[in-house]
């Protein structure tokens, strides 16, 4: 079942690509929507019965074809899964201009396809390989189908895209390269159970190094985030929610299968400082926030924010601390794509999100999509009840009392500056909520900001009923991922 997983949307994906012109428009949208559906049914049977594949791929560098799901890996493969179908429902409302819409529509499949190989990849060079694969598609979603209305900031911010990628690729690409040359095994369950005994301390610092380097471009971690705000100001909406919702997801699952789970000890030694750079990142995305004038800019922005959170909780070592980031990921996945979506719907009614503008309130105009923007606000700044507030809190309670081995005095004083930058993320929310939601008076005779209705509702309906069920019921998920990261500490040094 696993295989078919992979192979669905990769398949339907290159070939709507290579396709292109070939394919109508009506076709074309419909192939995606089955293949995004099937996708998601498959993915719901392997997260619940399981399914593995083990094969040899290049035996005389011993890398196995070997994919397979765990704890970790299912909440993120059932994500990716779901973000894929609601994409395919946008493309249905909305079909960027740029290039041919089977294309755009095949890169949408696989940027899917290639995260959800990433993963449910078993071995280390597979996995970077899987990594790589996405980065091209998501380019092209980028530079080719991003904002019509300009074209150079478009094609910068695909040019950025890249240049940094690749440079995180590099890193990452040498310190996996060391980490299996030195333990003779690109098994990345092999190599966590050997939790780094055949390396000695100072290659598991360099291997740590490089991978926590190259995986923090993906992240992003600050001060490695500046071609972040860039691509999703410039990317289509269905690239934005992606990006947000899959690609960063990908860096941070890279962190904990690669350094957290093969090279503990090296990465306990390099841990308070990504501690300190998480909780900048916190301050400094929240600060930005404050001040940022266009509105898919400053999502952006709080998407840095919220990946410290989790960068955080991966550095205290704890188990409460993997836990609080494994959920993190899950519930910003969600949150950014609900938030997205609705910027994306906006900028397509107004024309821009530039916050300086007056507007019509929506909470007279557009009632439901002002309610579905409050909410979103609410689940990002950490409200109680919502998505984002388990996340936040389990990620400053773990700093509050790290792992041992870990400086306390430093962690406490990370944790009391994140609880700082979730206070910014409160106001940068009710900036947002006095612009937008509240604006200005409905005069006679303007013009309504068209509500949310249809395909596009139901889009948002979905994204939001999972933000509160998460809120309510944050067990989905921990209960889900607990075995797991009991498993990957007991095997530690």
């Amino acid at each position: 079942m696993i295989s078919l997983l992979l192979a669905l949307p990769a398949a339907v994906g290159l070939w709507l690509v290579t396709a292109g012109r070939d394919v109508s428009v009506a076709v074309a949208r419909l192939v995606t929507a089955v293949a995004a559906v099937l996708t998601l049914g498959v993915a719901v049977v392997v997260s619940a019965a399981g399914s593995s594949v083990d094969r040899s791929w290049l035996p005389d560098l011993g890398v196995r074809w070997s994919f397979g799901v765990d704890g970790i890996a299912v909440p993120l493969v059932l994500l990716t899964a779901a973000i894929g179908v609601l994409v395919a429902a946008h493309a249905w409302v909305d079909l960027p201009a740029g290039g041919s819409p089977a294309a755009f529509l095949g890169c949408l499949l696989l940027v899917e396809a290639g995260a959800l190989a990433t993963f449910t990849a078993r071995d280390a060079v597979l996995f970077f390989v899987a990594f790589e694969l996405v980065l091209v598609p998501m380019w092209v979603l980028i530079s080719r189908y991003g904002d019509p209305h300009d074209a150079g900031a478009r094609t910068e911010a695909g040019y950025r895209f890249v240049l940094y990628t690749a440079v995180g690729s590099t890193l990452m690409l040498v310190g996996i390269l060391t980490l299996v040359t030195s333990a003779g095994t690109s098994d990345l369950w092999a190599l966590a159970d050997g939790a780094g005994r055949a390396l000695t301390p100072d290659r598991q610092l360099l291997v740590a190094g490089l991978l926590v380097a190259g995986l923090a471009v993906k992240v992003p971690v600050f001060p490695l985030h500046t071609w972040l705000p860039s691509a999703h100001t410039t990317a289509p909406t269905a690239g934005s929610v992606l990006l947000a919702a899959v690609l960063l997801k990908m860096g941070t699952y890279g962190l904990v299968r690669l350094p957290v789970a093969t090279v503990p000890d090296g990465f306990a030694r390099l841990a308070p400082v990504l501690a300190v750079l998480g909780v900048v990142g916190i301050i400094w995305g929240g600060l930005i926030c404050l001040v940022e004038r266009d509105l898919k800019r400053l999502i952006a922005y709080s998407s840095v924010a919220h990946m410290g959170f989790v960068v955080l909780a991966l550095a205290t070592g704890s188990e409460t601390g993997l836990q609080a980031a494994l959920f993190a990921n899950i519930a910003h996945g969600v949150i950014s794509a609900l938030l997205f979506f609705l910027v994306g719907g906006l900028k397509a009614r107004w024309g821009s999100v530039d916050l300086t503008v007056p507007r019509p309130a929506l909470r007279e105009s557009s009632p439901r999509l002002g309610f579905l923007l409050v909410l979103g606000l609410a689940a990002s700044l950490g409200l109680p009840g919502l998505a984002g507030f388990w996340g936040e809190f389990f990620a400053v309670y773990a700093a509050w009392s790290p792992a041992d081995g870990r400086p306390r005095a430093l962690f406490i004083a990370c944790a009391a500056v994140a609880a700082v930058g979730a206070a910014l993320a409160a106001a940068y929310a009710l900036r947002v909520a006095r612009n937008v939601w509240v604006g200005d008076a409905l005069q006679e005779g303007e013009r309504v900001t068209p509500d949310a209705d249809g395909t596009e509702l139901g889009i948002l309906g979905v994204l939001a009923a999972s933000v509160i069920l998460l809120g309510v019921f944050p067990g989905i998920v921990l209960d889900r991922t607990a075995d797991a990261v009991s498993q990957l500490i007991g095997t530690w040094p």
